[in-house]
């Protein structure tokens, strides 16, 4: 199946009426929120993540700085772009019933409340293929 730019332009004007159609139902304050979580998981906004031991109240690891956080109850995976280049880091940490984190933004970040964000990413449509070969 291939698309037309007709149909392409047609698909993002249809994504964008559903997607403001149903987020006018929602609050200033819960479509801040939500623009701001994706602009977290766009490697935009700076966080400080603290874990600390609730029993002892020591500080197990802290990582800093434009960070995506994943938990699934048992671990967190804590994604970090470290330089412009795009450098990725990820930190996971397995997480217990006596331990927990803290993420704090660092910086305020300018994010709409009344439109919501829509990212679309061409470059996600095509893999980055690698050949690997058995000898």
């Amino acid at each position: 199946m291939s698309f037309k730019p007709a149909h392409l332009v047609a698909l993002i004007g249809a994504a964008l009426f559903v997607g403001t159609t149903v987020s006018a139902c929602t609050s200033a304050a819960d479509q801040a929120n939500e623009n701001l979580s994706k602009a977290a998981e766009n490697f935009e906004v700076p966080r400080r993540i603290v874990g600390i031991n609730g029993i002892t109240d020591k500080v197990l690891f802290s990582v800093e700085g434009f960070c995506s956080i994943e938990n699934d109850g048992r671990k967190l995976d804590v994604i970090c772009k470290v330089d412009k280049a795009g450098t990725i880091e990820r930190t996971t940490l397995g997480l217990s019933d006596n331990v927990t984190y803290v993420s704090t933004q660092l910086n305020g970040v300018k994010v709409d409340m009344f439109r919501p964000r829509i990212i679309f990413r061409p470059e996600t449509i095509i893999p980055n293929f690698e050949l690997s070969t058995s000898n």
